[in-house]
């Protein structure tokens, strides 16, 4: 995926030599496209290269990962490249990332294609191009080191700050609570009510922290590209590898089990601010202290934990499921019967509409068709 999103990013230029190269590591047979610069010398882009793979008459539209959000979408014209638009089998706009051609993508490029142009023309786009992405990444290189998560001291000095406001607005709450002043939810206690918003309090301080840190990062950060294109990870591991890791917790509550009164024989007794329940100021990058290691610690085993109890559920669940459904079949009149042909619906999945043939769940996708046949998008 961070192959397709550099190839396809609108700053991406090529010569005959790369272009010839990327082309025979995707088993091209064929012409080469007109260049799309001739002076000062012959230079093509990646989104000419993409196109030579894609089915003529594909009329298609999205807006990628990559968006930025705007308050008004520029569309075609999207400054930051991320409006992906396809007009009969050529890539004008946009860059390809997760959601064009990302696994079990709804709307995603790869699933036009199948949908429209069968199994056969989607495996050509898959082995071809994505070849080609590879190829692209090899050359391109794209590496990540620490220093790609270093931040200057103005932007530490503004998360300290925003981290201490937080830790005083948790300490206000808290004494509205010891003063029996804070004001109780709707059907909360008293001390359910503190906690919530005290892991409100923290949430936001931890996601502002990552906010100042992602501000301080240029465009061609390798991590910022992962993220925002849906590669691997996401802002929030930025944010804990940059800013702050944040609040650690066990059954989606702050730390409370450990010592009599305390977690840690490191806080005082009926010590219930932020520190003493598992907030971690530090950010992975500039090293955990052992109390906040240690409390990232019983956060980290109940992930792990979990996953292990999960597996054996859902895999136990799914063996009960197949065992009652497997003798069901469909009818030559719609129904789906069981063996001594009683009903169980009178139309399959009460729509009769297949999974496979479907458009994610819908029978007929009118905007979809639309596009096809106009070249432009159902409003």
């Amino acid at each position: 995926i961070s192959g397709a999103f550099l190839l396809t990013y609108k700053q991406t230029l090529l010569d005959k030599d790369q272009v010839c190269d990327l082309l025979a590591a995707a088993d091209y047979k064929g012409d080469l496209p007109q260049p799309a610069f001739l002076k000062p010398k012959k230079l093509w882009t990646g989104k000419q290269l993409v196109s030579l793979f894609m089915p003529k008459g594909l009329n298609y539209s999205l807006k990628s990962s990559f968006c930025s959000k705007c308050p008004e979408c520029a569309k075609e014209n999207c400054k930051y490249d991320a409006y992906v638009v396809i007009r009969d089998g050529i890539l004008i706009s946009g860059v390809l990332d997760k959601k064009s051609i990302g696994a079990g993508q709804a709307e995603s490029v790869l699933h036009r294609i199948i949908k429209d142009y069968g199994t056969e023309a989607g495996r050509y786009f898959i082995d071809s191009a994505f070849k080609m992405f590879l190829a692209h990444i090899d050359r391109y290189g794209f590496t990540i080191g620490l220093t790609e998560l270093d931040i200057p001291e103005e932007a530490k000095a503004r998360i300290r700050a925003l981290l201490a406001e937080a830790e005083a607005k948790v300490q206000e709450l808290i004494d509205a609570y010891r003063r029996g002043e804070l004001e109780r939810l709707p059907g909360r206690t008293l001390e359910e009510t503190l906690e919530m918003k005290i892991m409100q309090v923290l949430a936001e301080a931890r996601d502002g922290a990552g906010e100042i840190a992602s501000s301080f990062l240029k465009s061609d950060n390798s991590a910022l590209i992962m993220a925002k294109t849906g590669a691997r990870g996401n802002i929030l591991n930025l944010a804990q590898m940059m800013a702050c890791v944040g609040q650690q917790s066990v059954r989606g509550e702050r730390i409370v089990r450990g010592y009599r009164n305390r977690t840690l024989p490191h806080f005082k007794p009926h010590d219930i601010g932020a520190k003493a329940r598992g907030f971690v100021y530090s950010s992975y990058r500039d090293r955990l202290n052992p109390v906040e290691f240690f409390f990232h610690a019983m956060g980290g085993r109940e992930g792990l934990v979990d996953t292990a109890v999960r597996t054996s559920q859902s895999g136990y669940m799914q063996r009960r499921l197949i065992n009652a459904l497997q003798d069901l079949r469909v009818e030559y009149d719609g129904t789906v019967r069981s063996p001594g042909g009683a009903i169980i619906q009178f139309m399959y999945g009460e729509d009769g509409v297949d999974p496979a043939k479907s458009d994610h769940g819908k029978a007929v996708n009118v905007d979809k068709i639309i596009e096809k046949v106009l070249g432009t998008v159902g409003e």
